[in-house]
């Protein structure tokens, strides 16, 4: 039924729908409303047979909810930001254990300095962590990936996290088509592990493994994410059959038909992008997007088949690897590695910056011009680095950079203009 509701109560509500027996997590923004309305559904009984743990840590979320999965418990918990990185011991754990647990990321920033606010930074430090990540572009998108998180988590046994933009999407109030029950059930069967503890049967999990097996251990699991690269479109397939929506699968493109550039992003960014896109085609570029929705297992060969007609790749990313660029734009890269073309990486969004249209179109115009840097800020003050680099070499005790920059702000902004004058 299509509703007007925040973000996070569509999942929380679409969660709910997924029968899970055990839900454990710390609340942490932009995360909280998210637990909070799952928990209220718990100890009201409108989710029954769940059992609602609370812990005093994100890694006591995790543990717990490895714990739960290991005896055979369809286990759900939700973090972001410095919470993942909390957990991240455990997160690892999940994943070498095989275990189903689906999470939500809701996307924020990594301090220090503190930022509650959007960027991609929290998952981009646990992509490496042997989890499925699935990046929403949309709310709606967002409740239908955790339907779909469910059931590829457990045909594969691997965990999955749903990644959504903090507060752009968690917060945010919109149509949302909330499945009922029996479509739910129809689509995600009941839970059967692929290993589980019984006192039965016993046996040891998590046990010490030497370099006699530890390697063939870990391939097994990329191969696990690779038949997810197999999995995915059809999961996505039984669900728009199931509901009429497009929502799931590897990528998603728009507009690459005869396009010379395409941007590639994840998120909820590609709304907006997509809006610069319409205008820059008004004005005669040819320029199209493809939306990773699948980032881990990265969909190598659909990524290199949307793009195999572009003269120009440019990859906005909200997040950077420090001290080398981009961090989207090197699986691009791999994956076009003995292709001619041009790629550029464009960092956007961080620490919730917005990303307008007016400079994304301004963004597309320089790379319509071949005018685009290998490497660019978008919007970034570059006066504001200079001075603050200036200090730093100037004075030995120059201070944090973070209040410097602030404080250099709060003066400009208390400066008189000529027309105060």
């Amino acid at each position: 039924m299509l509703r007007q509701i925040e973000g996070s109560r569509a999942i929380a509500e679409t969660v709910a729908l997924c029968r899970p027996e055990v839900v454990c997590a710390y609340p942490i923004s932009p995360q909280t409303h998210i637990i909070e309305a799952v928990g209220a559904m718990v100890k009201s009984g409108k989710l029954a047979g769940c059992e609602f743990i609370n812990v005093e840590s994100e890694f006591a979320a995790m543990s717990v909810a490895i714990g739960a999965s290991a005896t055979g418990a369809r286990a759900y918990t939700a973090t972001a930001s410095q919470g993942l990185l909390f957990m991240l011991e455990a997160v690892f754990n999940a994943s070498g254990l095989g275990l189903p647990i689906v999470m939500t990321l809701a996307n924020r920033a990594i301090g220090a300095p503190i930022n509650i606010w959007n960027d991609h930074s929290d998952a981009m430090a646990a992509r490496d962590a042997g989890w499925i990540q699935l990046f929403a572009e949309t709310n709606q998108e967002a409740a239908d990936l955790h339907v779909q998180a469910f059931r590829l988590a457990e045909e594969l046994s691997v965990p999955v996290m749903v990644c959504m933009d903090g507060f752009i999407l968690t917060h945010a109030v919109e149509g949302v088509d909330i499945l009922d029950q029996e479509s739910v059930d129809s689509f995600l069967p009941p839970y059967e592990p692929r290993q589980v503890l019984d006192i039965d049967e016993p046996v040891s999990i998590g046990a010490m493994v030497g370099p006699e097996a530890f390697e063939e251990v870990r391939y097994l699991a990329h191969l696990r994410q690779l038949d997810a690269l197999e999995r995915i479109p059809g999961i996505a397939q039984d669900f728009k059959e199931l509901t009429g929506r497009d929502s799931g699968g590897l990528i998603r493109t728009y507009r690459i038909d005869g396009a010379e550039i395409i941007v590639v992003a994840l998120g909820s960014v590609l709304g907006t992008i997509k809006d610069a896109v319409d205008n820059r085609r008004e004005l005669g570029e040819r320029i199209g997007v493809v939306g990773i929705t699948t980032f881990r297992p990265f969909p190598s060969e659909a990524v290199r088949e949307a793009l195999a007609d572009a003269r120009q790749v440019v990859v906005l990313e909200k997040s950077f690897s420090t001290g080398f660029g981009g961090v989207l734009s090197t699986d691009v890269a791999m994956s076009m590695r003995d292709m001619d073309f041009d790629l550029r990486t464009v960092i956007a969004g961080l620490g919730g910056r917005a990303i307008t249209r007016r400079s994304l179109e301004e963004m597309l115009k320089q790379a319509n011009d071949d005018a685009l840097e290998p490497l660019t800020f978008l919007d970034l003050d570059q006066g504001a680095v200079e001075r603050e680099r200036a200090r730093m070499r100037s004075v030995r005790r120059s201070g944090p950079s973070a209040e410097n920059l602030l404080r250099d702000r709060a003066s400009s902004a208390a400066a008189p203009t000529r027309r105060d004058v």
